[in-house]
Parts: C-alpha cells; sequence; structure tokens
C-alpha cells in the first residue's frame, strides 16, 4: 500500500510543476505529515524531491528527473476506458487503478499537454443515478465485476419475487442504468439480465467455496456478443413488456408537453406522434391519444401529475379512480 503511495507521488510530481503538502495529501487520501514523512523516504531511496519553504512552498522534482514506471498494467488499461464514470469505477473496486493509469499516462505526455486531462474533467462529467436517490453499491458487486474481468464461471444465489434460487452464470457484462447495476450473463446458452442488488451470495464455479476464492472456472467469450446492442434490445423488449394495457386520453396543449414527464417516455411520445399523425388536435386544441401503461393503479398515480391539462376517457375504471381522488383532494383543501 505504501509503496503504491510513493509512486504515485512521484508520478504526481512529475506530471506537474510543483505541488504543495495540502495538494498531494488531498490527491493521495492522507495527512500532511504522511507526505512529508514519504517526501522523505523518496529522497533517501534517491529520487529527487525538493521541498520549497515559505508560504508559496511545495514538493517539486529537480534535474529533469523522470521515472520509468509509466507502463500500464493490465487493470490500469482497462480502468482508463471508464475514467469517465467515477462512481462505477469506485463501485466495482477499481477507483485505484484508474487513478495510477490517469497518473501514468499524464507522466508520458509532453509538458504542454499535461493539463489536457484535467481540463476535460473540468466540463464534462457523467452522473449516472437518477434525481432523488442516493446510490447504493450492492455488496456482491466486486466481486462479480472481477468475474467479468477474468471470464469466469461463476454459481449464484439469486431472489426471484419471493424465492431464491441458484444458477451457474457466464458473466459478459455489466450495465449502470439510472443509478441501478445490471449483470447480463450466459446460462444454458441463453443470455440473461440479473439485477446485482439482487444477489445475496457469489462464488467461482469450480472453486468449492462460497467465498469466490481465485480458483475457477474460465468460460470462452462469445466474440460476437455486443453488450450496448444487448442491451439497448433487452431494454426495449422489457418496456414494451411491462406496458401491458392501454388508456385513452384528452390532452391540453399543455398536458401533450407533461405527459412524457409523468409516464414511460417513450410510450408517451409515440401515443404523441401516432394521434397527431392520425387527425391533430380538435377544435379547442386538444389532442385524444391512445396511451400503452403498466396497469390501471400505476396509470392513476402517474396521470394524476397532469391534473387538469388530462382527462381520461377510457377505461372507466381508471376516470372513476382519478375522480375519487380529485374528490378526495377537493375535501382536504377544502
Amino acid at each position: 500500500m505504501r509503496a503504491a503511495r510513493l509512486i504515485r507521488m512521484v508520478l504526481l510530481l512529475q506530471a506537474r510543476p510543483s505541488m504543495t503538502g495540502a495538494e498531494l495529501a488531498r490527491e493521495l487520501e492522507v495527512s500532511e505529515r504522511t507526505v512529508a514523512r514519504d517526501v522523505l523516504s523518496l529522497s533517501e531511496a534517491g529520487v529527487p524531491v525538493y521541498a520549497d519553504r515559505g508560504r508559496a512552498g511545495g514538493y517539486r522534482l529537480i534535474g529533469g528527473y523522470r521515472t520509468r514506471l509509466t507502463g500500464l498494467g493490465r487493470s490500469e488499461a482497462e480502468a482508463l476506458f471508464l475514467s469517465g464514470v467515477p462512481l462505477a469505477l469506485r463501485e466495482m473496486g477499481l477507483a485505484d487503478a484508474a487513478s495510477a493509469a490517469r497518473l501514468k499516462v499524464s507522466a508520458a505526455l509532453l509538458p504542454e499537454l499535461r493539463d489536457a486531462a484535467t481540463g476535460a474533467a473540468q466540463r464534462f462529467h457523467l452522473d449516472a443515478p437518477a434525481w432523488y436517490q442516493e446510490p447504493e453499491t450492492p455488496a456482491l458487486l466486486p466481486e462479480i465485476a472481477d468475474a467479468v474481468w477474468d471470464d469466469r464461471r461463476i454459481t449464484a444465489r439469486y431472489l426471484r419475487k419471493d424465492t431464491e434460487v441458484e444458477r451457474e452464470l457466464e458473466p459478459y457484462g455489466l450495465v449502470l442504468k439510472a443509478g441501478v447495476w445490471y449483470l447480463a450473463a450466459r446460462t444454458q446458452g441463453d443470455y440473461r439480465v440479473y439485477r446485482v442488488d439482487r444477489f445475496t451470495a457469489v462464488a467461482r464455479a469450480g472453486s468449492g467455496t462460497a467465498s469466490g476464492a481465485d480458483a475457477g472456472e474460465r468460460f470462452t467469450r462469445d466474440d460476437s456478443f455486443d453488450l450496448p446492442a444487448f442491451w439497448a434490445e433487452r431494454a426495449a423488449q422489457f418496456a414494451r413488456s411491462i406496458l401491458r394495457e392501454e388508456v385513452v386520453l384528452r390532452l391540453s396543449p399543455r398536458g401533450v408537453l407533461q405527459l412524457p414527464y409523468a409516464t414511460e417516455r417513450a410510450a408517451a411520445r409515440e401515443a404523441i406522434s401516432r394521434a397527431q399523425a392520425g387527425g391533430g388536435p380538435d377544435e379547442h386544441g386538444r389532442l385524444t391519444v391512445t396511451l400503452a401503461v403498466e396497469s390501471v393503479e400505476v396509470a392513476c398515480a402517474q396521470l394524476l401529475a397532469l391534473g387538469p391539462e388530462g382527462e381520461v376517457l377510457a377505461p372507466a375504471e381508471l376516470r372513476e379512480g382519478l375522480a375519487s381522488a380529485a374528490r378526495r383532494m377537493a375535501a382536504l383543501y377544502g
């Protein structure tokens, strides 16, 4: 651990003209006293680290010193391609590998290009979780991620509704969707999707233990498998599969704008597009749409968000549900 930190310190100083003790402490996640001790250790090992005293002081390498520790390891190179997704890296246990990779790349660049990484990070950032939700890291995610990287079969226990089932899986890839992790895996020749937070236990197949020891069977990856294409297809199938009922709405112009934010967005846009192509708004500017929904109960909760901008015409059960909710609200607010 300390050796890795010393290497990171040298790479940081090689990538920048100088750094203060506070900056190094922040980057290395240690105290300034630990930074001072590490600088002394590097000096004793022959690394020419110079300390500038005073208010504007700091640490720098002298004499054009260049380390040869800039070759990327496999885990660092793989993590580098995920460096735009810091939350995902941290949850999979790859944050340190990505940090080391970025430092090595920065140290290998020409001096005038070393601010490129910082410049990009200050201009573009991906925030994967949905609004108003605290992201939770599934406990078994790091073990599953290791199996994905190593192409190793796993034996997993998984909650399906109220039943726990056991499956032997070939883990092909991980997907982070709106703060939720999913595993794409092959089992019995078929590719399926599993929510990672529903796994209750994971062991490497063939290891004979539930701890996921280094032993285990590797599988031969199908090179034709395309994770982004597979996920796009399954996501579309899932969206279609849960929208099993239809409702008829009459929307004001404002309601047309609000509908995609109240219900499933793709289904709302498709319904609006069909209605506009099939006759358009009536003489009062209202548009009648046929919308695919998950169920009457779910639609009732969603369509309340439209308020008076949308009127349910059918089914009668949904119309009465919204009317009942409106009466209760009127009584509540007097």
